[in-house]
């Protein structure tokens, strides 16, 4: 695994239930903060080998990104976030000042 993939990895498998990252928060923390999209790609390829919470990525508005033709997966993620006590506000979008995670120093670069 390559070193981005496997910072990515360790980070998203240290959000504590009950909080979230953005993919781009993600990616800077990992070392490329242009690295959002690759975040996806990891999370797409790596979240059941690694049994990553990838619920608790979210985008920079605090919302579900989930294209339209899969609006099942979108409602999934909220489900098991709400179960996990994160709250979203009337316009389906979560209050970043309250749940986002900060990771630990050593993931900062």
């Amino acid at each position: 695994m390559l070193p981005f993939t496997e910072r990515v990895v360790q980070i998203i498998q240290d959000i504590p239930a009950g909080r979230v990252m953005t993919y781009g928060q993600v990616a800077s923390a990992a070392g490329s903060p242009r690295g959002a999209r690759q975040v996806v790609r990891i999370l797409h390829s790596m979240s059941s080998k690694y049994d990553l919470p990838w619920q608790r990525i979210i985008n920079a508005q605090g919302g579900i990104s989930t294209p339209s033709d899969r609006e099942e997966k979108g409602g999934l993620q909220r489900e098991l976030l709400e179960a996990e006590g994160v709250e979203f506000k009337t316009d389906g979008k979560v209050d970043l000042g309250r749940y986002r995670h900060f990771p630990e120093e050593e993931f900062m670069r």
